[in-house]
C-alpha cells in the first residue's frame, strides 16, 4: 500500500482504540462469535464505524498460534493454556489453522468484500508466541545474552528450536490473512521487553535481542511487503530506547507502544515516515480509582499538544486492546469516547 494513507490518517486528526473486544462483549452470543467468520467480520466492522477508523481492526486474540501449534500435536484444548514444551519435540509438526483461525480469514474476507474500511490482520510475534511454550524462557535468553550456545546448552537449544518453529506458525497464519484479503497486519511482541532481556546484558550488545525479536520481524516485514500488505509494530512492554530503535528499523507504517513510553521523546528515534500510535494508558480504564472519568480528557490533550511539538506523525489511541470487563463495561466505554471527542 501507500505509506500516505497513514501519514494522511494521522494528518487528519484521526482518534481511535483497538476496540473491537468492546463491541464483540455487547452481543448475547460473544463466545460463539469468535467461531463464525461471517458473525466476526461484521463485528469488526461494527467496531470500526462505532469509532469512526477507516481501519477493520480484528481481536488481539494472541492465544491462537500456540492452540495451532499445540492441537496439530494432539494436546487436549483444556491442557493446551497450561502446557510448556521441556524438550525438542521430535519434529518441528505440520502448521494447520484452527477453527478459528479460518474465522479471522473469513473476517477479513468479509470486511475485504462487503465493506469499504481498510482489511487488517492480527498476530502474535515470533518471540512472544515462543515465551509461552517454555515455562521459564528468562533463563534461556539471559545464558544466550552470556554467550551460551544451542550447542552447549540444553534450555538454549530448546529455545532457539521453538522459536523457529514459532516463526514458521506465524508466517503460515499471516499468509493465510494476506490471502483473505488484509492489507495490513498488526504484529504483537509485547514479550520484547526488560522482562525477557536483561538491560544490563543490552547495554553491552543487542546480539541476541536482535537475532530473536528483530530478524524474525524483519522477515516478516519482507514476507508482508511480498504481497504489498503493510506492518503494524506493536509492543506495549517496559522497552529501553534501544528496543524502540531497534523497532524503528523495521520501517513499520505504524509503531503502536504501551502507556511506560513518553511518545514525544521516542520521535526523536523513529523515522517520520512511521506513525506513532498509542499511548493512552487503556488497561487501566476498568479503574476509575486508576484512571478517573475526568482524567482522560486531560491525557489526551497533553499527548496531542506534546506530539504536535514533537512534529511527528501521530494517532491517538489506546495503548493496546481495550478489553470489556464484566461490570465495568459502561465505564470504560465512557473513557473510550472522551478520548474520541478530543
Amino acid at each position: 500500500m501507500n505509506r500516505q494513507y497513514y501519514l494522511d490518517l494521522a494528518a487528519s486528526g484521526l482518534r481511535m482504540p483497538i476496540g473491537t473486544h468492546l463491541v464483540l462483549h455487547e452481543h448475547a452470543d460473544h463466545k460463539t462469535i469468535p467461531n463464525d467468520g461471517r458473525r466476526l467480520g461484521s463485528v469488526v466492522a461494527e467496531a470500526a464505524r462505532r469509532f469512526r477508523c477507516p481501519m477493520a481492526i480484528p481481536l488481539m486474540d494472541l492465544k491462537l498460534e500456540k492452540e495451532a501449534m499445540l492441537s496439530a500435536r494432539g494436546i487436549a484444548p483444556e491442557d493446551i493454556d497450561a502446557f510448556h514444551f521441556d524438550e525438542i519435540p521430535a519434529d518441528s509438526g505440520e502448521v494447520r489453522l484452527t477453527r478459528r483461525m479460518n474465522a479471522v480469514c473469513e473476517a477479513i474476507r468479509h470486511v475485504s468484500e462487503e465493506t469499504d474500511l481498510l482489511p487488517v490482520g492480527m498476530g502474535i510475534g515470533p518471540f512472544s508466541l515462543m515465551t509461552k511454550l517454555i515455562s521459564d524462557p528468562i533463563t534461556p535468553v539471559f545464558l544466550a545474552g552470556s554467550g551460551a550456545t544451542a550447542e552447549d546448552d540444553d534450555e538454549v537449544a530448546l529455545l532457539e528450536t521453538l522459536l523457529e518453529m514459532a516463526a514458521a506458525t506465524v508466517g503460515c497464519y499471516l499468509d493465510a490473512q494476506i490471502q483473505a484479503g488484509a492489507r495490513a497486519i498488526i504484529v504483537c511482541e509485547p514479550a520484547a521487553n526488560q522482562v525477557y532481556f536483561s538491560p544490563n546484558q543490552l547495554k553491552e550488545s543487542h546480539e541476541v535481542f536482535d537475532r530473536f525479536v528483530i530478524d524474525l520481524n524483519r522477515a516478516i516485514r519482507n514476507q508482508l511487503a511480498t504481497s504489498d500488505a503493510d506492518l503494524i509494530f506493536h509492543d506495549c512492554g517496559e522497552l529501553t530506547e534501544g528496543m524502540v530503535q531497534r523497532f524503528a528499523s523495521l520501517d513499520p507504517a505504524v509503531l503502536s507502544l504501551g502507556s511506560s513510553r513518553r511518545l514525544w521523546e521516542d520521535a526523536a528515534l523513529v523515522s517520520k515516515s512511521t506513525v506513532l500510535y498509542g499511548n493512552l494508558p487503556t488497561k487501566q480504564f476498568y479503574s476509575d480509582e486508576l484512571v478517573p472519568p475526568g482524567r482522560v480528557r486531560k491525557l489526551s490533550e497533553e499527548l496531542q499538544k506534546r506530539m504536535r511539538e514533537a512534529g511527528h506523525p501521530f494517532i491517538l489511541g489506546s495503548e493496546c486492546d481495550v478489553l470489556s470487563v464484566p461490570g465495568r463495561e459502561q465505564s470504560i466505554m465512557a473513557k473510550v469516547e472522551e478520548f474520541l471527542a478530543v
